[in-house]
């Protein structure tokens, strides 16, 4: 993911929210998973960072025949 601040100042700390969707095979949305991770600080006014994220979810989750989406994600910097 690329993190651009387009702010005056630098983004000194943030975290970032992932919603993985737990999907049934007839596409019955079965369970949201939120898992949060700290952003790529520091970043300067004007700059972007690059950040690539790894998102888990224990196999017990997904039953045989369901899928995993991460359909929303979030920032919030501080």
């Amino acid at each position: 993911m690329e993190f651009h601040n387009t702010g005056g100042t630098p983004a000194r700390s943030g975290t970032i929210t992932f919603a993985t969707h737990i999907i049934g095979a007839l596409g019955v949305d079965w369970a949201t998973i939120r898992s949060s991770q700290p952003l790529p600080a520091p970043i300067a006014a004007g700059a972007t960072r690059s950040q690539t994220y790894t998102v888990c979810l224990e196999s017990w989750r997904v039953p045989l025949g369901m899928r995993v989406e991460t359909q929303d994600v979030s920032a919030v910097w501080e």
